[in-house]
């Protein structure tokens, strides 16, 4: 069954006209709308026996999972969560790798109208802590890795009340599969959302105070795909396969890639890689023969070092979080035999801007155009429109379906982030006289890691929690690899002995926070750098290095 987006426009995919597509997009959302409906049960519905997801660390279930094991299967566990109090707008805390479980925590959240809240198994205590009270998560799934740090955390979150653990389970923590084993299918019937309800808060950290909920309706869903089917031409083709490196719990993993390839009927593959290793990954693209591939530009820089192997069935590769420059774009060409397409977005906002190689010829190094369904301008800082070569800032105009209903208990945050019908991005940018987009630099500290964006709060907050450390300031460094590493600036206090500080505080932030936030190095200093007002003066931190 077709489900293209942009076949509702005059889209020619072989000589696309991107200004007519724009210029005559109009968004046609439908009255009820529910992400587990269109990923996962409408092909159910038609087509039970198509494979979904291909598991590769299948133990003890199955490797193949058809889109009706993943409907069942969700339906049994949305079973087991109401009979145990879970309710519509409870938010349903999903701490997993790749894998089926999670997207069977998933569905069975978007079912039962609650909200999903995807977490990196990255986080430790304070990272997890703060997510799951802010959140006010009513349940976790998690797996026997995790486990021990959430109960630890368990007498400190008032809010939550369930506890499932994918591995054995010893009371009160519950066991996910055996709870989805004794469950009746025919039992539930999924409550029925539109596209403004809620189903997802993301967070994502900022450069001041604590990290934000990003929350999101159903509609995103359908916002993601018009730039899905412009980078991936053939994402539903028969035989398609679909795969990315980057975790579910981050929006480029979920969004740019896994559930819409489960929208579409294409084949996901999932695995869990602890730490990236090309090679392997060389083998698994062409094991699996897979077609369609998000990978960061880190992974992509360490795939081009690695030897490429023959017999590949790559046909798309999108790639974001920072520009990947014209060498990378002709290795893709000429070494994949497939065009690597550059995307942009944010959390609040995904997927809005493309440089494909369909229909334009992005300069080198350019963002790309506007995707049609979305009205993308750089503006000065009263709100003009940017003359072509000026640099303003990124914004977006309200009405696209990709776009956030709010920050998660946070209406002053929320309303700091739009300026009358646009959403300000904090990305500074200029327009060329073809219209094509060119990031300049960050409006804040946000500092891009491997493809993560990481903000300085949870660190210095972090740091700053050692007896001996008076201030803290995190930023983020040049490095040919990952494009910026973190490194943190101390001011300790007075007597306090600097030998054996710096790893106790790098091993610190790991420990608490999370190991892909944790600073490469740290560095002691006198006094920190401040502006009249007293705020960091982080700029003049990053020109010390």
């Amino acid at each position: 069954m077709s489900r293209r987006i942009l076949t509702r426009s005059p889209w020619d995919p072989d000589a696309p006209d991107w200004a007519a597509c724009r210029a005559a997009f109009r968004w046609d959302l439908p009255r009820v709308l529910n992400i587990a409906e269109r990923c996962c049960d409408s092909w159910a519905a038609v087509a039970p026996d198509r494979v979904a997801l291909t598991d590769l660390d299948a133990a003890e279930h199955q490797r193949d999972w058809t889109y009706g094991d993943l409907r069942d299967a969700s339906d049994r566990f949305a079973v087991a969560l109401r009979a145990l109090g879970v309710r519509r707008g409870d938010r349903i805390a999903i701490l997993l790798p790749q894998g089926p479980a999670t997207l069977i925590a998933h569905f069975a959240a978007y079912k039962l109208g609650c909200i999903a809240l995807p977490l990196f198994t990255l986080f430790r205590e304070d990272a997890l802590a703060y997510r799951l009270r802010d959140s006010g998560a009513k349940v976790v799934v998690t797996n026997p890795e995790k486990l021990a740090e959430v109960e630890a955390l368990a007498d400190s979150l008032p809010a939550l009340k369930l506890i499932y653990t994918t591995g054995p389970a010893l009371a009160p923590v519950r066991s996910f599969w055996a709870d989805i084993g004794s469950a009746a299918t025919d039992r539930f019937r999924p409550v029925v959302t539109g596209p403004d309800d809620p189903a997802i808060i993301i967070y994502t950290s900022g450069t001041t105070g604590d990290p934000k909920g990003v929350l999101h309706g159903h509609r995103f869903l359908l916002g993601h795909l018009p730039s899905i089917e412009v980078c991936h031409p053939g994402f539903d083709a028969p035989g398609a396969v679909a795969w990315t490196p980057a975790d579910w719990a981050w929006i480029g993993g979920l969004m740019d890639l896994a559930m819409p390839a489960l929208y579409y009927g294409t084949r996901l593959v999932s695995h869990r890689m602890r730490k990236f290793d090309p090679e392997a990954a060389w083998d698994l693209i062409r094991t699996e023969g897979a077609s369609a591939l998000f990978l960061p530009p880190t992974a992509l820089k360490l795939l081009r070092a690695a030897p490429v192997p023959v017999g590949l069935a790559v046909r798309s590769v999108s790639s974001g979080g920072e520009a990947l420059g014209a060498d990378l774009l002709a290795w893709g060409r000429e070494t994949l035999g497939a065009p690597i397409h550059e995307i942009y977005g944010q959390t609040e906002c995904n997927l809005v801007v493309n440089a494909v190689s369909r229909g334009m010829t992005a300069p080198p190094g350019a963002m790309g155009l506007p995707v049609p369904g979305h009205d993308v301008q750089v503006q000065t800082a009263d709100g003009a429109e940017c003359a072509p070569g000026e640099t303003g800032e990124i914004v977006v105009r309200r009405g696209t379906p990709v776009m956030f209903l709010e920050y998660w208990k946070k209406p002053a945050k929320t309303a700091e982030k739009f300026r009358g019908e646009w959403m300000r991005t904090g990305d500074l940018a200029l327009r060329d006289a073809e219209g094509y987009l060119r990031f300049a630099s960050r409006d804040d500290d946000v500092i891009t890691s491997a493809g993560y964006r990481i903000g300085p709060t949870e660190i210095e907050t972090c740091l700053t929690g050692h007896p001996d450390v008076v201030m803290a300031a995190a930023v983020g460094i040049p490095d040919p690899v990952r494009t910026e590493v973190v490194k943190a600036f101390v001011v300790l206090r007075d007597g306090a002995a600097w030998e054996g500080l710096e790893d106790a505080l790098i091993a610190r932030v790991r420990e608490r926070v999370s190991p892909h936030v944790a600073p490469r190095s740290v560095e002691r200093i006198e006094a920190m750098p401040m502006t009249a007002t007293g705020k960091i003066l982080r700029r003049a931190l990053r020109d010390r290095g």
